[in-house]
């Protein structure tokens, strides 16, 4: 079966319904499937329900689709870098069901996995165990959690084999690997597709069994938060230490 597609419009002709629960890989702008949801937004799809770890920023990532109300419910962990995104859930626009983040990790992976729940210390006693089921194993409690079986997972990878085989670079690995295990359909979009064979098999972060569809594309990786020192003051600490010399001597 060919895997891929030209682009993203076509790689989700077919998959895209309203009301659907999508899974998105992606921490932050780092490793976020920006084609697939700017082909999202193009595609109208409305009341969405979205598993990801944030919404991206204003502008760019998820947030786009929040900007054009085609998000219903988010299952997120951090809402802090989108003005939008936190207007919305306080103004009640936006349900939000907050997920601590490897609580997230874990619902997708269980999802991916096969597993309908499982039982977990993390958010005991705060709002997150509200309207859980509470089990106590050993003398300790623990709350239900739900695995997430989502109808579409859209992902971010570095490379990929034409059998949908994928390598991700550093960070970009956190929510893909989990988020594209647990869709019914997963579309995932590549820097780099490479032949068969290509790819070192201890590389491979993602089997093809998982893969659905890919595309390949250009992609802007932008900054979420840019942090640089002033040039003036690289240029100042450069001049005080020709002035002063060295603090110890060499051996000849």
């Amino acid at each position: 079966m060919n895997k891929v597609y030209p682009d993203a419009r076509a790689a989700l002709d077919g998959v895209l319904f309203d009301g659907m629960l999508i899974a998105a890989g992606g921490f932050g702008l780092c490793g976020i499937p920006e084609l697939l949801i700017a082909a999202i937004r193009e595609a109208g799809t409305r009341d969405l329900t979205v598993a990801s770890n944030n919404a991206g920023v204003d502008g760019f990532g998820l947030g786009v689709l929040l900007e054009t109300r085609q998000v219903k419910k988010m299952m997120s962990s951090y809402v802090g870098e989108n003005a939008e995104f936190m207007r919305q859930y306080l103004s009640g626009e936006l349900e939000l069901e907050f997920n601590p983040q490897g609580t997230l990790a874990e619902r997708m992976r269980a999802g991916g996995a096969g597993i309908p729940g499982f039982y977990t210390k993390t958010g005991v006693g705060t709002v997150v165990a509200e309207g859980k089921e509470h089990k106590d194993f050993d003398g300790q409690t623990y709350i239900l959690e739900r695995g997430i079986f989502a109808d579409l997972a859209i992902v971010k990878a570095w490379k990929a084999d034409e059998t949908g085989n994928l390598v991700f670079r550093k960070t970009a690995r956190n929510f893909n690997v989990p988020a594209a295990t647990c869709g019914r359909v997963c579309v995932a979009e590549v820097e780099e597709i490479v032949p068969v064979g290509s790819l070192e098999p201890d590389a491979i972060h993602l089997p093809g069994i998982y893969v659905h569809r890919l595309i390949q594309g250009e992609h802007e990786k932008r900054i979420e938060q840019r942090t640089t020192r002033k040039r003036e003051s690289l240029d100042s600490t450069a001049a005080a230490g020709s002035e002063t010399g060295p603090t110890s001597a060499t051996p000849a």
